[in-house]
């Protein structure tokens, strides 16, 4: 499953949302966010110019591998838009996994930790007079 194109998209007021999303030759696409708040352009730039163009071609089942790959072969020091950019990749990643598998992430992450429904709250009292 092969990627085959990636897009950054930068919307919303002033600038601040900037997501990522990766299309593999099945067609499928997974999103994820980039979003660095004052520094958008700056993470858009990095996705666009230096991450992208390394993602082309690469397995996107190799999550892991292609993770390592970014963090460890970083020209920059790994700061908070390298950091913001690894983080779009990894998250559209594990969307595209879910999506080929037709399981939630958090499935393929290990499961749920705790059942919402059967969450126990502390009672609540009136205040007393």
């Amino acid at each position: 499953m092969k990627i085959v194109d990636a897009k950054v998209i930068v919307c919303s007021p002033g600038r601040n949302f900037v997501t990522l999303k990766i299309v593999t030759e099945d067609g499928i696409h997974g999103l994820g966010d980039a979003t660095l708040n004052g520094r958008e352009l700056a993470v858009a730039s990095y996705l666009s110019d230096h991450v992208i163009p390394l993602l082309i071609g690469r397995d996107a089942r190799r999550i892991e591998d292609i993770w390592q790959y970014l963090y460890k072969g970083a020209y920059w020091r790994r700061g908070p838009v390298t950091m913001s950019a690894i983080s779009a990749v990894d998250t559209a990643l594990w969307d595209i996994k879910g999506k080929a598998l037709n399981a939630p992430v958090y499935q393929l992450l290990g499961g749920a930790s705790r059942d919402a429904r059967k969450a126990v709250f502390p009672a609540c009292r009136a205040p007393t007079e």
